[in-house]
């Protein structure tokens, strides 16, 4: 069900059909609700953009709060915890909807939620939020960035038109991460492994080693990850003079950050990537 109330974002209360384990650190949770046919636009059948995304709410059981949850009148301490995580799958007329959940361990908090979940327990989110598909025309394509950024690439990847050409690179920590995804022949797919998590500059320099065209004006770029590798990855495309019309460019998170400060953090100079 969906329920705006007191000027709050309308909330999916969803269940969840299934899990799966795509990777050792990625967990795929399957969900269903009938307000997903309102899920985005109604009008088309999918989701407009590849890097769709929802606003995922968890909120402390001890509580015993009821979804949809009135935000605007929960006091600050008792509201959910807003976690934010693209969608990689959407199917509108079966209501479904999956989201892959990069984990480790007990870490964090959604990344727990998501190795556990069992079919019927609930999930909320509110949702969606986009802003970036493949452009079809362009002549070459840089898909860049690490697990978190892994359903946003794949899901481009299978927009693409079968003639496009370019390169995606996906960096890991195991090469146990790396999977097989759907592209066109003409797209490169490069796992990057490195299990140093301290190092921000390996994307970057594969970025930089890439095949690039000699005429980079129709080049379209998605760049996604953890915030300092991204800007290290944002100063090598201003050395390739890539306009910035071009570029889908943004951190997802940041090492040692939870959410809530990482978002706090988008509006200070080091959250800045441009």
């Amino acid at each position: 069900m969906t329920a705006p109330r007191r000027g709050n974002r309308p909330q999916h209360v969803l269940t969840v059909v299934k899990t799966e384990e795509i990777s050792p650190h990625l967990v795929r949770v399957t969900a269903t609700g009938d307000s997903l046919a309102g899920f985005g636009d109604p009008e088309i059948e999918g989701l407009p953009n590849t890097d769709a995304y929802a606003k995922l709410l968890f909120a402390d059981p001890a509580l015993g709060l009821e979804p949809p949850y009135d935000l605007a009148e929960l006091p600050p301490e008792q509201r959910p915890v807003t976690r934010t995580y693209t969608v990689r799958r959407f199917d509108r007329a079966a209501r479904e909807l999956a989201i892959d959940f990069v984990v480790h361990g007990d870490e964090g908090l959604a990344g727990p939620w998501a190795q556990r979940a069992q079919p019927g327990e609930r999930l909320v989110l509110m949702g969606p939020g986009s802003g970036y598909s493949p452009d079809p025309e362009a002549s070459w394509h840089l898909l860049a960035g690490d697990l978190s950024a892994l359903p946003a690439i794949s899901s481009a990847l299978e927009a693409l038109p079968d003639g496009a050409r370019g390169v995606a690179l996906i960096e890991v920590t195991s090469p146990d991460d790396a999977i097989d995804l759907i592209h066109p022949d003409g797209v490169e797919i490069g796992w990057l492994v490195n299990p140093d998590t301290a190092d921000v500059d390996h994307l970057a320099q594969a970025v930089a080693a890439a095949a690039w065209p000699e005429d980079v004006s129709a080049v379209h770029v998605f760049a996604h990850g953890e915030r300092e590798s991204i800007k290290a990855v944002r100063k090598v495309l201003r050395e390739k003079q890539i306009d910035r019309s071009r570029l889908s460019i943004s951190g997802y998170w940041a090492r040692g950050r939870a959410e809530d400060a990482f978002q706090a953090e988008k509006r200070t100079p080091i959250g800045q990537i441009d």
